[in-house]
């Protein structure tokens, strides 16, 4: 028997979560992002749950060759762009639209041979600060694409900073949006600035964000950039992480768990060990109290996550025995909940899951 933890798929909630992202923007094609192995999913499950996806968005240029040999034929997005100019002829040949950035890139599609046209985005700094050209050379930056003749389409590109907030003191969406309309307003082409925070405020920006493309990542595995819930968006969990009880020990008052005896007993209490740790992909740093839940019973980690091992407080669970059912996330638990006991977001536990875990589909509400 393999060792009984499993990462459950449910196609079925990916299908809902893009069905809802057009709900929030119904005037825009959307690309489903699925950079990070479709964070964690899989770029072949992100296929089929994503398949009525005007186009898939990743970084990963040997991810967007993947896709394309396996029968991708709807437009594919890179949203790093190319990094050599020998990448400039798989664009044409797999009629793949690439970001640019800077003027290296447009440099290398200045000086290689196309064979064919290519479709690009062109991206805008408007306070991230990461990759793209300030508003004041925007304009410079998308007439020198215009003049290469392979050079097609061009969408205009931003990047909300803080999406999850709409009055950030320091950067809001609608100061962006200023920004990006004062660098592109006038030139010609589609607009592609929402994430899934913009996506999920498109109803209180209203007119003010226009978009003909929209990017969402988070919010079709059911994950949210903050503020609200999941739920409160009817998200659904995409990635469910079950294991189970795999031993048992009743302890004392003073007693110790796991590494470093950093969780003492107040009181005697039953701990079960679940067959799941950090080189699973759970939060090493995942502090006493993070949920977990353990035969429909909520409960909480205590002691030290260890690499293949961690232990749970069984004391309000009825029955406990080895073999009961844990859900760790997903399911049930919302990934965001445990992500924030952990210090941390549902991306990176989603990203982080490790090879050696069975990943099975299922659909939301069974066993997987």
């Amino acid at each position: 028997m393999p060792r009984p933890l499993s990462a459950t798929i449910h196609l079925d909630s990916m299908q809902h979560n893009l069905a809802q992202a057009r709900s929030y923007a119904p005037l825009a094609k959307v690309w489903a992002v699925v950079k990070a192995n479709a964070y964690g999913h899989g770029l072949e499950r992100a296929m089929r749950g994503f398949a009525l996806a005007d186009g898939l968005a990743l970084v990963e240029t040997e991810g967007a060759l993947w896709l394309r040999e396996n029968g991708w034929i709807k437009p594919i997005l890179l949203l790093e762009g190319i990094f050599d100019a020998s990448d400039v002829p798989m664009l044409a040949e797999h009629n793949i639209n690439s970001t640019v950035h800077c003027i290296e890139q447009i440099k290398m599609l200045e000086y290689t041979r196309h064979y064919r046209p290519i479709d690009v985005h062109l991206k805008m700094n408007t306070g991230m600060n990461r990759l793209g050209f300030r508003p004041d050379e925007y304009a410079a930056a998308y007439q020198r694409l215009r003049a290469i003749p392979d050079v097609r389409n061009i969408t205009h590109m931003t990047h909300f900073a803080n999406a999850d907030e709409l009055e950030h003191p320091r950067l809001t969406i609608a100061e962006q949006v200023r920004r990006f309309q004062f660098g592109a307003g006038g030139l010609p082409g589609e607009r592609s600035l929402s994430n899934s925070g913009g996506v999920l405020h498109q109803a209180d920006l209203g007119d003010a964000l226009s978009n003909d493309w929209v990017r969402p990542g988070i919010m079709l595995y059911g994950g949210t950039p903050g503020g609200r819930s999941a739920l409160d968006y009817g998200l659904r969990p995409t990635m469910t992480l079950r294991s189970e009880v795999i031993g048992i020990q009743h302890i004392d008052a003073g007693d110790t768990v796991g590494y470093g005896s950093r969780f003492e007993a107040s009181g005697p209490m039953t701990v079960g060990v679940v067959a799941c740790g950090y080189a699973d992909g759970y939060p090493r740093h995942a502090p006493h109290g993070t949920p977990v839940i353990v035969d429909g019973v909520r409960t909480t980690l205590v002691g030290r996550v260890s690499m293949d091992m961690m232990t749970v407080d069984l004391t309000p669970v009825a029955n406990a025995r080895v073999g009961s059912k844990v859900t760790l996330w997903g399911d049930g638990l919302p990934i965001d909940e445990v992500a924030s006991s952990a210090g941390t977001i549902g991306y990176e536990l989603m990203c982080a899951l490790a090879g050696r875990v069975r990943v099975l589909e299922g659909r939301m509400g069974t066993d997987g």
